[in-house]
């Protein structure tokens, strides 16, 4: 599909539109977080969600679900108060490679940056650039792991500065920072501008990317995040994660 870039912008401006609505909540993890009003309830369940983020979303949204009523459908309450004991109930979650061992990790580790770190906003506000969120999310996993943990559970943060895509990760901060005025992503972290978000890269968005010309690489990785950034902030550069809408519905619904 041979557009030049205002076609293009024109063309994904549209699309954009038509994907970015409040019904794109009911089939999508993010309804997760939506069930909550208190930004650390929100930070948390759309923390743990964008983890296990992968798969269909039917079993994805099932198994976050029921994370949340393991948490006593209080998340943060539960990661800043529970003692050991509680998380006796948590044994036996599994999401594919997800299991309890890993989420018990999770927990204590939240409890961690809550306690000492101002929390997940705060990781990602002190190590951001002035023009990415990446080394952030390196910082992240850093700060993830510094009490002792299972060297299984470090698969389930990606690290940019390692090659990966970080598309969980990246999906999460999209939620977080971006406020699309249609009632999807939330926009709650104020200090944290939605220029300098990168697109949650995916076998879908990448595919429909590479036919509008948007990336050239062949790889799915961080580099390939980055190449997507530079061409879609020549497109909006004050929202340019939006598109992630246009490129999900293009390859998800419309099979483009």
């Amino acid at each position: 599909m041979e557009l030049n870039l205002n076609e293009l912008r024109e063309f994904l401006d549209e699309k954009v539109i038509q994907y970015n609505t409040s019904n794109f909540i009911e089939l999508d993890p993010v309804q997760i977080p939506h069930q909550f009003s208190v930004k650390e309830d929100i930070e948390i369940s759309g923390f743990l969600t964008a983890t296990i983020s992968w798969g269909n979303r039917p079993s994805i949204v099932k198994n976050a679900k029921r994370m949340m009523s393991l948490l006593g459908n209080s998340p943060y309450d539960f990661v800043i108060n529970h003692k050991d004991k509680h998380l006796d109930k948590i044994d036996g979650f599994v999401h594919r490679t997800f299991n309890s061992i890993d989420f018990i990790c999770f927990i204590k580790s939240l409890k961690y940056l809550y306690h000492k770190k101002n929390g997940l906003e705060g990781v990602f506000n002190e190590s951001k650039t002035e023009d990415s969120l990446q080394p952030a999310i390196h910082q992240l996993k850093k700060e993830f792991f510094t009490n002792a943990h299972p060297v299984r559970t470090e698969k389930h943060i990606s690290d940019p500065f390692k090659g990966s895509a970080a598309k969980k990760i990246n999906m999460y901060l999209r939620w977080m920072v971006r406020n699309d005025n249609s009632g999807v992503d939330f926009g709650i972290w104020k200090s944290i501008s939605p220029s300098i978000l990168s697109c949650p890269l995916d076998v879908h968005s990448a595919n429909v990317a590479r036919k509008l010309g948007l990336i050239t690489r062949k790889q799915n990785d961080a580099k390939t995040v980055l190449e997507l950034d530079s061409t879609l902030r020549q497109l909006d550069c004050y929202d340019p994660v939006k598109y992630d809408f246009a490129l999900f519905g293009l390859g998800v619904y419309e099979n483009f």
